[in-house]
C-alpha cells in the first residue's frame, strides 16, 4: 500500500511540474509577444529548466536576437538543439539555420540539411515553415539558399 501511495504522489508531482512549466511558458510567451523581454526571460528560463520544448525554443530566440539577454549564439544553439531533440519543428528549423550559417557551432551543410528537412516535413508546423521560406524566397531573401539545400 505504501508503494502505491508513493507512486501516486510521484505521478501527481510530475503532473504538477508539467502544468507549472506550461503556465510559466504561457506567461513568458505572452510577455515575449508584448516585447517585454526582460520580464519574459525569467519565466521562459524557469519553464526551460523544466525541459519545456517551446520555452527552450523561445529562450533560444532571446539569445539569438539579444532580446532581454546579451546575444549569445552558442547558448541559442544549445537551446534550439534541446528543443529540436524533442521534435519541435520551429527549433529544428532554427537549429538547421545555425548549422548553415555557423552560428554557435561549426558550419555543417549536412547537419543543416538534416534539421531543416525534418522541420519542413513536420506534419504540424512544417507546412507553415515551408510557406514562410517560399515567401521569403519570392521577396528576394536568403531563403532561396535554404530551399535549394533541401531540394524544395
Amino acid at each position: 500500500m505504501k508503494k502505491i501511495f508513493l507512486a501516486l504522489m510521484l505521478m501527481l508531482s510530475l503532473s504538477a511540474s508539467a502544468q507549472s512549466a506550461d503556465k510559466l511558458y504561457d506567461e513568458g510567451k505572452q510577455l515575449f509577444d508584448a516585447e517585454q523581454y526582460d520580464k519574459a526571460v525569467p519565466k521562459l528560463q524557469a519553464a526551460a529548466d523544466k525541459g519545456h520544448k517551446k520555452a527552450l525554443y523561445r529562450l533560444g530566440r532571446c539569445y539569438d536576437k539579444g532580446y532581454g539577454v546579451k546575444e549569445n549564439d552558442k547558448k541559442a544553439f544549445e537551446l534550439y538543439q534541446k528543443a529540436a531533440r524533442q521534435d519541435y519543428a520551429k527549433a529544428m528549423y532554427q537549429l538547421g539555420k545555425c548549422y548553415l550559417k555557423g552560428k554557435g557551432v561549426t558550419a555543417n551543410a549536412d547537419e543543416a540539411r538534416k534539421w531543416i528537412k525534418r522541420a519542413v516535413n513536420d506534419p504540424k508546423n512544417g507546412p507553415d515553415i515551408l510557406k514562410d521560406l517560399r515567401k521569403a524566397k519570392a521577396d528576394g531573401e536568403e531563403a532561396a539558399k535554404i530551399l535549394t539545400l533541401i531540394g524544395k
